[in-house]
């Protein structure tokens, strides 16, 4: 079963070619459920579908597992509390997580900033994560491995690289940021997160734990066995974000300009997580902000992060120079020959 909407429809352009363009891509990708979502210059329009019947609540309006992708949500909070003064970028993070602990050289210099971008010289989960979580790979990998666990991994690491110099994809640094940021406020990530970000922003759709019965959508494996709700444990700044997809657009859309937010401190966040602050690979062709991939495209730069856990995947990107944002979730467990992220950046970088 499947159904477009479009929202309103009062800006120049198209919502039904805008329909009938996420309709053909929906056919690409295999889900038990589907939504591709997207807005230009406020206009939105929200294409469902999907393998599975559809339930009582429309799948735009229960919430999906972002998994990676909330990552853009712990890098605007960040650059909202830098913005307020409460923080800075490069503050250390062991002296504000753990002052006057010993800890190792390279970890006594990662800095918030370092945290973000992946470039503390931290491997992408602590050394001690796998024992634990091989056994539940596909069911609870990261339950077992509390905030606690996750601040003593950090405290006692031994990076590989001197931070600053090496980017390496890090979900545990981004979430040692989380528990920083917590220890530097005296505010629960959670809490925090909601009063710098969700409720400014208007995200009443949005939280980092399940909803009542029926709110969230459910993963499924390959094979299309339902798998558990996500449970992130101690990673919760680097995965643990639920939203529906209205939300999502209303976060991405957050992103373009326009009228800026009567909060100073928001707007300027907005505008610093959109700067390029660092190049990587070969001929330093990759681009990176303090939260986003950057890729050049045929109608100006765009703005992009994709995730996935257990049995969910997502996709969040925006186009700023032409007020393009594209939000996208599934409901079925990555595999090689995937094709739901390809569609969903197709839809943001080659759509005119």
């Amino acid at each position: 079963m499947t159904g477009t909407t479009a929202v309103r429809v009062t800006a120049p352009g198209s919502p039904a070619a805008t329909a009938r363009l996420l309709a053909e891509a929906a056919q690409a990708v295999d889900a038990p459920d589907l939504v591709l979502a997207v807005s230009r210059n406020g206009v939105r329009t929200v294409h469902t579908g999907g393998s599975a019947e559809p339930g009582p609540v429309p799948r735009e309006l229960i919430a999906y597992e972002l998994g990676s992708a909330s990552k853009p949500y712990a890098g605007l909070l960040l650059a909202r509390l830098v913005a307020q003064g409460r923080v800075r970028y490069e503050d250390r993070a062991a002296d504000l997580l753990a002052p006057g602990f010993p800890v190792h050289p390279a970890v006594r210099r990662i800095t918030l900033r370092h945290l973000l971008t992946h470039t503390s010289g931290l491997p992408g989960l602590p050394a001690d994560f796998y024992p634990q979580a091989v056994p539940r790979w596909s069911t609870d990998p990261y339950g077992g491995y509390p905030a606690d666990r996750v601040v003593r991994a950090f405290l006692r690491a031994r990076p590989r690289h001197r931070p600053g110099t090496r980017w390496r994809y890090s979900n545990f640094a981004v979430s040692v940021l989380g528990h920083t940021l917590a220890a530097a406020t005296g505010t629960p990530w959670e809490v925090l997160l909601h009063q710098q970000v969700l409720a400014p922003l208007g995200l009443a759709a949005t939280r980092v734990r399940p909803g009542p019965e029926g709110a969230d959508a459910v993963g499924h494996g390959r094979d299309g066995t339902p798998v558990p709700a996500l449970d992130t444990g101690g990673f919760t700044a680097a995965g643990a974000v639920r939203a529906t997809p209205l939300d999502l657009l209303t976060f991405l859309e957050a992103h373009l300009d326009g009228p800026e937010p009567t909060d100073p401190a928001l707007a300027g966040a907005l505008a610093e997580v959109r700067r390029p602050v660092l190049r990587r690979g070969l001929r330093h062709a990759h681009t990176h902000t303090l939260t986003w991939f950057h890729h050049p495209s045929p109608y100006g730069p765009v703005l992009f992060h994709a995730g996935a856990t257990l049995g969910q995947q997502a996709f969040l990107g925006l186009r700023p120079d032409t007020g393009l944002v594209v939000a996208a979730t599934a409901t079925r467990r990555v595999h090689r020959a995937d094709t739901f992220v390809a569609t969903a950046y197709g839809l943001l970088a080659e759509t005119p």
